[in-house]
């Protein structure tokens, strides 16, 4: 059965996050970030994704898996059921379901990571990724 790994990085480095990747055998990280730049060093975009090449890590943002402002905002302030409704809504948009079935398609034939930043993935949204990709590939979720 393949493994479908999740990841955040709200308390660890660059060098621990790719260490944890690492050690899990990620070949890809799939960025669901909707805002894919961060005030933690080493986080954004280019620099992220530079730094997982480097390493032998393939990095991919797929934007349209990131919350919306409203959810991130729900989020922040700890509405974790108003944020997951929030998300559930916008991944009927057609562009997070071309992302998703993206993701799903990914995750198939290669071992991916989805990143965020919430260490704790029952508290962010890409434990919903991680469900709705689970139940078409009958896949294991691993939370790095």
């Amino acid at each position: 059965m393949k493994t479908l790994a999740t990841i955040g990085y709200e308390t660890d480095t660059q060098g621990g996050l790719i260490a944890r990747l690492k050690a899990a055998e990620v070949e890809l990280v799939v960025d669901v970030r909707a805002v894919a730049s961060s005030r933690k060093a080493g986080f954004s975009k280019t620099l992220l994704g530079n730094s997982l090449n480097a390493e032998g890590i393939d990095y991919l943002h797929l934007r349209a898996l990131g919350t919306p402002k409203p959810g991130r905002e729900a989020a922040r302030a700890g509405r974790i059921d108003e944020m997951r409704a929030i998300f559930d809504a916008h991944l009927e948009e057609p562009a997070a379901q071309l992302a998703l079935a993206q993701a799903t398609d990914l995750a198939k034939t290669r071992r991916i990571a989805l990143l965020c930043y919430e260490d704790d993935a029952n508290c962010c949204h890409r434990q919903i990724v991680a469900a709705r990709i689970r139940a078409t590939l009958k896949c294991e979720v691993v939370d790095l």
